[in-house]
């Protein structure tokens, strides 16, 4: 089960098609980061880190948030205990998680969000949400230590989730067959986050949110849908 103290947004996309960075989940944001004056930022996912952080300062600001980032902290570790809220953003999921067993950030961000601090991740910073990145789409540009990552859900996520598409050409694997393969080497259910949706988890509950649904998957059952407002572990089970 998820820990109920945890407090977590995890978004598939930060752009959908046709609006601005995050303006999809503005909303939510405003809602979820109640409160908050400073929100701590992770960048580790892209390459060029001051352009990374500088954007997402300007986004928060209009949500009247000031945008602090690690990368630019002299003590990374010290940033994240003394964090208000954190927001691991999208990227390569590889590079991120590199970084983060690198800068000894996984126990923090771990132990802050035991203690409710709120946990904002878009993509990559949603895919290391989970308790591994085995489920990402992402090519390892870069190499890890392990695929483990903070374990704040019980269950894996891919974001960007695309349906198979009936009248295409391709004969690739499709989104879904990779994730029943998946499956056959593990036991741990995946939540198919398809652009537009995310996950709020309060409480210890996570209820799928957002305009699009999404797609589960536990092994030994056919792939399901997972309808907008569904609490989804119940279903994962």
């Amino acid at each position: 089960m998820t820990d109920a103290r945890h407090r977590l947004l995890l978004v598939s996309s930060s752009t959908i098609h046709g609006r601005g960075y995050l303006d999809h989940v503005a909303d939510a944001l405003v809602a979820f980061l109640s409160g908050v004056k400073t929100l701590t930022f992770v960048p580790y996912a892209l390459a060029d880190r001051d352009g990374y952080s500088a954007s997402v300062r300007e986004r928060f600001a209009r949500l009247g948030i000031e945008v602090l980032s690690v990368h630019q902290a002299p003590d990374p570790r010290a940033a994240i205990r003394a964090a208000e809220a954190v927001f691991i953003g999208g990227g390569n999921t590889f590079r991120l998680l590199k970084w983060l067993q690198d800068e000894g950030l996984l126990g923090p961000i771990r132990d802050r969000a035991a203690e409710g601090m709120p946990y904002v991740g878009s993509s990559a910073g949603t895919n290391v949400a989970a308790p591994s990145i085995r489920t990402t789409n992402d090519m390892p540009i870069v190499p890890t230590a392990n695929f483990l990552a903070l374990g704040l859900v019980p269950y894996q996520i891919n974001p960007h989730y695309l349906d198979p598409d009936p009248a295409s050409t391709h004969k690739g694997e499709t989104r879904e067959e990779r994730l029943l393969q998946y499956l056959e080497e593990s036991p741990v259910p995946v939540v198919g986050l398809r652009e537009a949706a995310f996950l709020s988890v309060e409480k210890g509950v996570s209820h799928l949110l957002g305009e699009r649904g999404a797609r589960g998957f536990r092994r030994g059952s056919p792939p399901f849908e997972i309808e907008t407002g569904a609490e989804v572990e119940s279903l994962l089970r």
